[in-house]
């Protein structure tokens, strides 16, 4: 393995490039920080019910969670829909009802990319760069999907590492 490529899994890569385009897309750092962190999870539930791991919650749980939430709203990041709410210090995804904190957010992405964290999210924000808000809004996910890591498919890929390749970040951004 070379230094332009990390052994991690998909969870921590995708948290951090739905935060970069969630920036990209005109939110604060912290907000975007947040936000990523719900898509991240969110995706993680959903393939998590399609593999079988995760039962599907009944509609009327769902519906029960929602109106607890207040006014909640929500917001497309990566073509996925993400709760989130207004709060005294900005817009925060919520899960079960709680804001997620950027700094948790930021040691979780600190402790899985370590070192490598400064040129990963380099990388990622030339690539979002390199697009207008709106087009990196259609093509998020698509562009996630052409740089995460390779992993084994089912349920023997689930919590799988795999390379994340830095320079296949910065040549997608170099082909648009």
């Amino acid at each position: 393995m070379t230094e332009h490529k990390i052994l991690i899994n998909r969870a921590p890569v995708l948290t951090l490039w739905a935060a970069i385009v969630a920036e990209r897309l005109g939110l604060d750092h912290d907000e975007a920080l947040s936000l990523g962190k719900a898509v991240a999870g969110l995706t993680a539930q959903s393939k998590g019910r399609r593999l079988g791991i995760y039962k599907p919650v009944p509609q009327e749980v769902k519906k029960a969670r929602a109106r607890k939430r207040g006014e909640e709203f929500f917001i497309e990041i990566c073509g996925r829909p993400v709760p989130a709410i207004n709060t005294t210090d900005g817009v925060r995804a919520v899960i079960k009802n709680k804001p997620i904190e950027p700094k948790s957010v930021e040691r979780y992405l600190e402790s899985k990319l370590g070192e490598a964290l400064g040129n990963v999210r380099a990388a990622m924000r030339d690539l979002a760069k390199a697009f207008q808000p709106e087009q990196l809004s259609e093509n998020a996910f698509r562009l996630y999907e052409k740089f995460r890591p390779a992993i084994p498919e089912g349920v023997t890929g689930w919590g799988a590492k795999g390379n994340l390749d830095i320079d296949l970040i910065r040549s997608l951004a170099l082909e648009k």
